[in-house]
């Protein structure tokens, strides 16, 4: 019987390697392969991930230079400039650093007044403000529609008091506090449509800190100052509010917030393209994108304190490089074009893809998909063990991207699956998200989803299985080039009630 089961497995195997062999000799995947090598995506990566790009902070000198490497691989590789500075597009931001000076927050009600300590206050963004005994109202973010069934005359000018859930207990998972960080950046632009005079954020005093030293936002002249947020934690405020009911209240705000220092900054996208070959469809597109930002230096003392994002994210910015090589070298042109984009600030908010999704090179109602990549070197998923010849995407039954990538896998000899735990709610948490809010049936295509140096001084070159990555990286060069030759075009599944928004966005956009 053990003989039996050797003979049976040997001939598994050989049938793979041989199914394996076959597909190498094809000769598109033999000419991305002869390009898109572990070699170029070490060499990148030990790049781009080296201390002296000092994690690549949005933004500082590391940044700007990783941003020049990137556009000189795309003219490298071929790609054609699509910036408004060759390959850049530039984005104007505001660096705006609050000042603590005088900051202030009261609440009055039945004849008594709270103040809170200041220790408890958090600006979370800064804008000038002195107000005195005015109307408050309260939502709760325990009720996801709450801020959606409001009115502007119900807030408009009064103080809104958003009573924050909780953090829950129990141990901290690699990059599990991002969903509520999402949840956080999505409640300003819902509740700045109410026009408060200002938000104020209620937490208990074991959540999150809510606050940042520096905020980034894009510099708009021509529109108002910001919408001021504090987060408070302050427990006798809390306590106060506790069991008012969500509506407007039977108290009084008093707040002095002192005007922030606000520096221009210039942050950039990088862009290239690779134009289609067919006279129609050369004017639909296809994104290939990740993130080149990561967290820059934090701390000081002795130990290392640059976070150099080797995996999150200069594996994917690395990846779209190569790839973007490897299908530049082909003898012909897909149908369509191919657009490259290197993305700041993903890591603040996805800035950079906001900034493009609101001011897009290329119609958005005629961008067939996004495939986003981030994390793509790395094997070792917490908990989970080795993943290694697979990857996985993020709302993988959200369109039909994925039988594209399945074909092209079978191809490479590269699974892909769907995370049952990770995949829907992960997909919010990448640059994909700002494109399919504009309507662009989108993915983020991960390796692992969670890792030991996620966040961490940890996360450095070395540590990448670039063999691994070529491979992942062949699969989704292939799959690019299938969305990018096809008559057909992803499509988000009407009948998934997760995609009710995207399908209402991509219909307003045609």
């Amino acid at each position: 019987m053990e003989r039996m089961m050797k003979c049976k497995l040997a001939l598994a195997c050989g049938a793979f390697a041989a199914v394996a062999a076959v597909a190498q000799t094809t000769p598109v995947l033999q000419q991305i392969a002869s390009r898109l090598t572990a070699d170029a995506l070490k060499a990148d990566v030990s790049f781009l991930a080296s201390d002296a790009l000092q994690g690549r902070g949005t933004p500082s000198p590391g940044l700007d230079i990783a941003a020049e490497f990137i556009a000189a691989q795309f003219r490298r590789a071929g790609l054609e400039p699509a910036g408004d500075d060759g390959y850049f597009q530039t984005a104007p931001f505001a660096q705006v650093a609050p000042s603590l000076d005088g900051l202030q927050l009261s609440l009055s009600a039945g004849g008594q007044t709270i103040t809170a300590d200041k220790a408890s206050l958090s600006i979370q963004e800064a804008a000038a403000l002195d107000l005195k005994n005015a109307a408050a109202f309260k939502v709760s973010m325990g009720d996801p529609a709450s801020l959606d069934s409001l009115t502007l005359e119900q807030v408009q000018g009064k103080v809104l008091l958003v009573d924050l859930p909780d953090a829950p207990a129990g141990p901290a998972v690699p990059g599990g506090g991002r969903g509520a960080a999402m949840a956080l950046r999505r409640l300003p632009a819902a509740a700045a449509k109410l026009r408060p005079s200002l938000l104020v954020m209620l937490r208990s005093a074991a959540g999150p800190a809510g606050g940042r030293a520096q905020r980034l936002r894009e510099a708009m002249p021509t529109e108002g100052a910001a919408m001021p947020i504090l987060v408070v934690s302050d427990a006798a405020i809390r306590n106060a509010l506790a069991a008012a009911k969500p509506g407007p209240l039977e108290a009084t705000v008093s707040a002095h917030i002192a005007a922030p220092t606000v520096e221009q900054v210039k942050l950039r996208n990088v862009v290239g393209i690779l134009r289609g070959s067919d006279p129609a469809l050369k004017e639909t597109y296809v994104m290939l994108t990740a993130h080149y930002d990561h967290l820059g230096v934090r701390g000081s003392g002795p130990g290392d304190h640059i976070y150099n994002g080797a995996n999150d994210d200069a594996s994917g910015t690395a990846s779209v490089i190569e790839i973007a090589a490897g299908l530049a070298a082909l003898p012909s042109r897909p149908k369509r074009s191919i657009v490259f984009i290197a993305l700041f600030g993903e890591e603040l908010g996805d800035l950079g893809s906001g900034y493009y999704a609101r001011h897009p090179i290329f119609p958005l109602a005629r961008t067939v998909a996004d495939v986003n990549l981030e994390q793509l070197g790395r094997t070792d998923e917490s908990n989970v063990g080795q993943k290694l010849s697979q990857f996985n995407l993020t709302g993988f039954d959200f369109t039909n991207i994925a039988g594209v990538f399945r074909k092209a896998g079978e191809q490479t000899g590269v699974q892909v699956v769907k995370d049952e735990k990770n995949s829907d709610p992960f997909f919010t948490r990448s640059d994909n998200a700002a494109f399919a809010n504009a309507g662009v049936p989108s993915t983020t295509l991960s390796v692992t989803y969670v890792f030991s140096d996620y966040h961490a001084v940890g996360d450095e070159w070395p540590k990448l299985d670039y063999d691994n990555m070529a491979k992942v990286d062949r699969t989704i060069a292939l799959a690019a080039l299938d969305i990018a030759t096809s008559i057909e075009t992803p499509q988000w599944d009407a009948n998934n009630p997760k995609t009710a928004a995207f399908v209402k966005a991509r219909e307003a956009s045609k």
